[in-house]
C-alpha cells in the first residue's frame, strides 16, 4: 500500500468523514465491548446491533442521539455474522424501526428461525464434544450455559439476502459482499473499493485472535450439507489470505481499533498458527491423544471451562497437521484420537 499507515485515531477519524461512526455496545462476554458501526447514508443504515439486552439497548440508543438518530429512524440493519453480541438485538430494532434485514443469504433460515437454530447448534457442539474426548457431563454442563445465553440473541426475517460477490449500494458508497468463512459460517466482510476500507465484523481483530469455531454448516437452501466436519481453521486461513491481497487503508472490527495494516496482521497470525501446531506434533509424537487430552496439556483447567473453544483450537491446528500428512486419526468406541507420523526431530 503506499503512503504512512494511520493510527487507529486517524481511521476512526477518515471513517467519521465518510459517515461511518463506531457505536461502542457493552456485551456480557468476554470479548468486552462489540462494535456496531452507522452508516449515514440513504438509507439510514446500521451494521451489527449487539447483544439482546436492555443495557446494550440503553446504550445504542445514546449513541444514536449523539448523531442525532433515533432507533426508528434506521431503515437497513447489516450483520456480519451470527453470533449473539451482533444479532441480538435486531428482532427489537426492526420492530421499532421497520428496517430492512440484509445479511449473507446462507444466513437466511438462521435468523428466521433464531431459537430452531440454536438448538441445532447445541445438538452439533455435544455430538463433536463426545466424539473428541470430552466428558459426558462436561459436554451437558456447556449445553446449559448455552442455553442460558441463548436469550442474548434473536432473529428477524432477511429480507435483503446478499450473494457471496454481489453489490450493497446505498446512495453515496458501494460495498462489495465477500463471503469469508472461518471464524463462524456466516462471516462476511463488506469491501468499500473506492475508500479503500473494509466493514470486518470479527474476521480480522487488531488485540485479539479470531476464534474458529467448529460451527454447524449453514448451507444455502437447497444444498446438501457435507458430512464431513468442517475445518474451520482452514476456511478462516484461506479467508484471511484473500482479504490479505485487498488494497485496504482502514479495517473497522467487530471489536477493538480499527486495524491499519492487515497484511503484517494477517502474517503475524500466520506464524502463530504454525508455531502452535508444531506445538501439538510434538505433544502427539509422544503417544495419540484425543483433542480434549491436548487440550488439557495446551491450556490445563482452561479446556474445562472452555471446552469447547479450546477444542475448536486443538481441532483447526490437527486438521492442518492432517493435511500435511504429519498426523492420522483412528476412532474407538465413537471416541477420536490423533496419532503422529513424522518421527520426532
Amino acid at each position: 500500500m503506499d503512503g504512512e499507515l494511520l493510527t487507529a485515531e486517524e481511521a476512526r477519524a477518515e471513517a467519521a468523514r465518510a459517515g461511518i461512526h463506531e457505536l461502542a455496545i457493552p456485551t456480557p462476554f468476554l470479548v468486552g465491548r462489540v462494535n456496531c458501526w452507522l452508516i449515514e447514508d440513504e438509507p439510514l443504515t446500521l451494521v451489527d446491533c449487539g447483544p439482546n439486552s436492555g443495557k446494550a439497548l440503553d446504550e445504542l440508543e445514546r449513541a444514536l442521539a449523539r448523531h442525532g438518530h433515533r432507533v426508528e429512524d434506521l431503515r437497513l440493519i447489516v450483520l456480519t455474522h451470527q453470533h449473539l453480541d451482533h444479532i441480538g438485538l435486531v428482532d427489537v430494532l426492526v420492530r421499532r424501526s421497520g428496517a430492512e434485514v440484509a445479511a449473507i443469504d446462507r444466513l437466511g433460515a438462521y435468523l428466521g428461525d433464531y431459537v430452531a437454530a440454536a438448538e441445532l447448534d447445541d445438538a452439533f457442539a455435544v455430538a463433536l464434544m463426545n466424539r473428541h474426548g470430552i466428558p459426558a457431563d462436561v459436554a451437558q454442563a456447556l449445553k446449559a450455559v448455552s442455553t442460558a445465553f441463548r436469550g442474548w440473541g434473536s432473529g428477524a426475517e432477511l429480507t435483503r439476502p446478499l450473494a457471496d460477490g454481489a453489490t450493497l449500494r446505498l446512495r453515496d458508497r458501494t460495498f462489495e459482499v465477500l463471503h469469508r468463512p472461518g471464524h463462524s459460517p456466516s462471516d462476511t466482510v463488506f469491501w468499500d473499493a473506492e475508500r479503500q476500507l473494509l466493514i470486518g465484523g470479527d474476521h480480522l481483530i487488531k488485540h485479539i485472535s479470531s476464534n474458529p469455531l467448529v460451527a454447524r454448516p449453514l448451507p444455502l437452501p437447497g444444498e446438501r450439507p457435507s458430512d464431513e466436519r468442517p475445518h474451520a481453521l482452514r476456511s478462516y486461513l484461506d479467508s484471511l489470505a484473500q482479504t490479505r491481497e485487498l488494497p485496504a487503508r482502514i479495517v473497522l472490527s467487530g471489536h477493538g481499533e480499527p486495524v491499519t495494516d492487515h497484511v503484517s496482521l494477517i502474517d503475524e497470525r500466520a506464524v502463530m498458527t504454525e508455531r502452535r501446531a508444531r506445538k501439538i506434533l510434538g505433544l502427539l509424537q509422544e503417544r495419540p491423544l484425543t483433542a480434549y487430552e491436548l487440550a488439557q496439556r495446551m491450556w490445563g483447567n482452561v479446556a474445562v471451562t472452555q471446552a469447547f473453544l479450546t477444542l475448536s483450537e486443538v481441532l483447526g491446528h490437527v486438521d492442518l497437521l492432517r493435511r500435511d500428512g504429519s498426523v492420522q486419526e483412528h476412532e474407538q468406541d465413537g471416541v477420536v484420537r490423533f496419532e503422529a507420523l513424522s518421527a520426532p526431530a
